[in-house]
């Protein structure tokens, strides 16, 4: 892009709260190539498949992993950035002050309900990366490639999970800062 390219403004809503918000939204914005990564072994996977007869053990496992957990990272790139779903019938009908306290409830209740993914996560990942005896053995996919692909999942999940808690909290911090301002939202 050069100066004479017009930009399109970012909604003031829509920047990042804080440095781990702009975090993510960087490391996001990085990890997004990988969905093009995915395109090209799927490419290949087709033309070895359909033009050479020769299929690949690997493709499918690789791309269904790396989308699941582009997947899974966009949860916590969707909060950094404020595009999460919320009922905007109710929002956009009430008070700047009204908001802050919808924000403020929806904001312990989404803590709360991070929290306890987060514990399900930590149980869930536990048990995909150790036997009941505690010795490491990650847990394989059981197909011809076998690969450790669903203990790391696993564990990105639970990693997101810890992430969405400390945004959760850290934008708690910033609703309860706001209430006495008397300013939009």
């Amino acid at each position: 892009m050069n100066d004479q390219t017009p930009h399109s403004p970012v909604e003031p809503e829509e920047q990042p709260r804080n440095l781990l918000d702009k975090l993510v939204l960087k490391i996001g914005n990085l990890l997004s190539l990988f969905f093009l990564i995915t395109v090209a072994i799927s490419f290949y996977e087709v033309v070895m498949r359909y033009v050479f007869d020769a299929p690949t053990t690997w493709v499918h496992e690789t791309a269904s992993f790396i989308g699941g957990s582009l997947f899974v990272i966009g949860g916590i790139y969707a909060f950094a950035s404020n595009k999460h779903v919320r009922v905007v019938l109710i929002y956009d009908a009430v008070s700047g002050q009204t908001r802050k306290y919808l924000n403020l409830i929806h904001h312990l209740v989404g803590l709360a309900f991070a929290g306890m993914m987060a514990y399900s996560a930590f149980v869930m990942a536990q048990e995909a990366w150790f036997t009941p005896w505690g010795e490491l053995r990650l847990e394989t996919s059981g197909s011809v490639l076998n690969a450790p692909y669903p203990a790391l999942l696993k564990g990105l999940i639970f990693i997101t999970f810890c992430i969405l808690v400390i945004q959760f909290v850290l934008h708690l911090i910033q609703e309860i800062a706001g209430l006495g301002k008397h300013n939009d939202v």
